[in-house]
């Protein structure tokens, strides 16, 4: 089914999905317009795009663990693996995987530091799971949720989400559906940025009094 999808946005050019609005100069984000809605009811949504195979993304990890651990009580966070092409998809479905034999937690960091400095290759099964073997996976529960409904489920939503947002690179971070901001846009100070556009979503939208 995914591999149906891909092939699906990639012929459509996603013609339908919002476009990121070019950011106008000096302003290290860009805005989602119109805003995508978001999973985080009564909270302000942070989303990061990643990819376990980006080395820039494996770079940002630390200071991103060091900084969720002060993340204030209205922000809600969430990892989305991007989908551009097969081998990203098998990044994503190894990550959502994990995540639903209750693994993800423990192991999220390890896997990044057995693709970055052990030469894992993810894409590789047998390398994989003899990885997996030797961090006490139960490779029985592991291959079967591999392609459950619920897996294909989380690729399907991420993979529109990438396509909607319209992101081109990794690492990058949206803000309550309306903000992206990658290295480039923040100049290498992506979480500075972030915790600003925090505070911008918290004040209240107000709009224009209507003109008599």
């Amino acid at each position: 089914m995914i591999r149906r999808l891909l092939a699906a946005l990639a012929l459509a050019g996603a013609a339908f999905l919002p476009v990121a609005a070019p950011a106008q100069q000096a302003v290290p984000f860009l805005e989602i317009n119109p805003p995508l809605p978001t999973d985080a009811a009564g909270k302000i949504e942070v989303v990061e795009f990643f990819w376990y195979e980006c080395p820039h993304c494996y770079t940002l990890e630390p200071r991103l663990e060091a900084w969720l651990k002060k993340l204030p009580k209205d922000v809600e966070f969430r990892r989305v693996p991007a989908m551009f092409n097969q081998q990203w998809a098998h990044s994503g479905r190894v990550y959502y995987t994990l995540e639903a034999i209750g693994e993800l937690d423990r192991l999220h960091r390890p896997l990044f530091d057995a693709i970055h400095n052990g030469g894992l290759k993810i894409t590789n099964m047998k390398q994989l799971q003899d990885w997996l073997e030797r961090q006490k996976v139960d490779l029985g529960k592991f291959n079967a949720a591999f392609k459950s409904f619920a897996v294909e489920s989380r690729l399907k939503r991420a993979l529109e989400l990438t396509a909607a947002s319209r992101i081109e690179s990794v690492p990058q971070m949206m803000v309550n559906g309306r903000y992206l901001v990658s290295a480039d846009s923040a100049k290498g100070d992506m979480l500075l940025v972030v915790d600003a556009l925090i505070g911008q979503a918290r004040k209240p939208v107000t709009s224009a009094a209507p003109k008599k």
